[in-house]
């Protein structure tokens, strides 16, 4: 692990995605805020890793859809480290929901954490990011597979898209990227629950190279948008997918 002087801001970073984003980009030489939504002791685990291998973190509790947890997440990080240079919107939601169950309360509690949170995230991100920096929010290539029991949440990931998009273009002259990494099947605990072994095999055989991918893939895929070399790429969806989409 290098050290550098830079900062970064991960949502979601208890776990799965966002945890092997956090350790990533703590390598690549980030001081980094870990943030968690209720597992205290998951947070406080990640924390200790990149201490433990010379880096600076600090775990920080907060929902991304409460505006006022996300002001105290970003100010605390700022507190923390002097500056934000990269924020990584990685919590999210990811129930199975059929469009014809009319399921409103499941189908809000989705559009919360996903869209009104990235919203929020993306929001404080804008207003706090130092020039030159990067803001990356996670989507899903599940949206071009239109599966059965994803409507709502295919429906929040793209709406993450169209943020990404426009946030690029709101941030003209400023120096800062904004983009998405979408990942494909990865055997996260969010996406093995309530999957059989059978469903999974058959995930599994759907991308071109046969195999899910890894947290650390696509944590490698952001860490390329949060460094040297991702400074020319802005309002972008990378698919990291292995051909899934």
């Amino acid at each position: 692990m290098h050290v550098s002087h830079r900062t970064a801001l991960v949502t979601g970073a208890s776990r799965g995605i966002g945890r092997a984003i956090a350790l990533r980009l703590a390598e690549d030489g980030f001081a980094v805020a870990v943030n968690y939504a209720g597992n205290r002791e998951a947070a406080n685990e990640v924390v200790a890793l990149i201490v433990e291998r010379g880096g600076r973190a600090i775990a920080v509790q907060g929902d991304v859809a409460e505006p006022a947890d996300m002001e105290s997440l970003f100010a605390a990080t700022q507190e923390a480290f002097g500056h934000i240079d990269v924020v990584v919107n990685s919590a999210g939601s990811m129930p199975y929901l059929k469009i014809a169950d009319l399921d409103l309360e499941g189908f809000d509690r989705v559009i919360r954490t996903n869209l009104r949170g990235a919203f929020i995230v993306l929001g404080q991100a804008a207003r706090h990011v130092e020039r030159g920096g990067r803001i990356i929010a996670l989507s899903t290539s599940v949206i071009a597979k239109a599966f059965p029991c994803y409507g709502p949440y295919i429906a929040s990931k793209a709406g993450v898209e169209g943020l990404v998009h426009v946030l690029a273009n709101e941030l003209r002259g400023r120096d800062i990227t904004v983009n998405a990494v979408a990942p494909g099947p990865v055997p996260t605990e969010l996406f093995l629950q309530g999957k059989s072994a059978e469903q999974v095999e058959q995930i599994r055989l759907l991308p071109p190279l046969e195999r899910l991918g890894t947290v650390e893939e696509i944590a490698g895929a952001v860490a390329f948008l949060a460094g040297p070399d991702g400074g020319w790429i802005n309002s972008q969806v990378l698919r990291a997918n292995g051909g899934f989409a």
